[in-house]
C-alpha cells in the first residue's frame, strides 16, 4: 500500500493517473497542490469568497470523475484544471444571471427605488410622468444593450465578468452599456429638471472592467 509520501513525490500526471484507478490519496495530494490556484481563479470570475468555494469544491469532484479523460499530449494538469474551473465558473455566472432576468426584480423596481427618495405626495403626477418617460426610454433599447444594462445593475456584474456570462467580446460589451446610458441619458434629458444624479447616474453601474 503506498504511503502519503509515495503520492507527494509523483508527477501531477501520475497522480491524474492513479485518480482514474479511483485513488483517493492521489485526488487529496492534487488538491493540496492547486486547491489555491483553482479558488483565486473562481473568485476573480465569480467575485464571492463562498461561491468560490462551492467551483474549488465542484472542479475536484469533476476531476475525480473525469480523470480518464484528461490527454497529458494535450495539455498540463495545471492548464487542464484552469479550463474546468473557468468554464465551471462562468457556468455559475450564467446560471446567476438568468436567475435575475427571470426574478421578480424588475426595471420598475428600478424606477420605484430612485423614486422614493424625491420628496413630497404633491409630486405624484410628475414622478407618474417620468416613471412613464423611463420606461418609454428602456423600451426603446436593443435587447443586448438592456441586458447588459441589467447584469450591470443588479449584478454588480463588471464589464468583463458581462463579457464571459453573455460569451461577448469585452469590447461589444462596453459598446452596448455605453450605447444604453448615452440613449437613456438623451432621452430622459429632455424632461424638464432632470438631473444626472436623480435618476440614472453613470456610478450606479458597475461598469468596471
Amino acid at each position: 500500500m503506498k504511503s502519503s509520501e509515495d503520492y507527494v513525490a509523483y508527477s501531477d500526471e501520475k497522480l491524474v493517473s492513479l485518480i482514474a484507478q479511483s485513488h483517493e490519496q492521489a485526488l487529496a495530494q492534487l488538491y493540496d497542490r492547486y486547491n489555491r490556484l483553482i479558488f483565486s481563479l473562481a473568485l476573480a470570475v465569480v467575485n464571492d469568497r463562498e461561491t468560490a468555494e462551492e467551483i474549488t469544491l465542484d472542479v475536484f469532484m469533476r476531476v475525480w470523475q473525469k480523470a480518464d479523460t484528461y490527454r497529458a499530449e494535450q495539455a498540463k494538469v495545471s492548464t487542464w484544471l484552469t479550463h474546468i474551473a473557468r468554464h465551471h465558473s462562468i457556468d455559475v455566472l450564467r446560471r446567476r444571471a438568468a436567475r435575475l432576468d427571470h426574478s421578480a426584480i424588475h426595471w420598475e423596481d428600478v424606477i420605484r427605488n430612485v423614486e422614493s427618495s424625491l420628496p413630497g405626495p404633491q409630486e405624484s403626477v410628475e414622478l407618474s410622468l417620468r416613471r412613464a418617460r423611463i420606461h418609454a426610454a428602456l423600451a426603446r433599447l436593443p435587447a443586448e444593450q438592456k441586458q447588459a444594462l441589467f447584469l450591470a445593475y443588479f449584478g454588480g456584474y463588471t464589464q468583463s465578468q458581462i463579457a464571459e456570462i453573455l460569451a461577448q467580446p469585452l469590447g461589444t460589451i462596453k459598446t452596448r452599456l455605453r450605447l444604453a446610458m448615452q440613449k437613456l441619458r438623451e432621452f430622459l434629458k429632455e424632461e424638464q429638471g432632470y438631473k444626472d444624479k436623480s435618476v440614472a447616474p453613470h456610478s450606479a453601474y458597475n461598469i468596471e472592467e
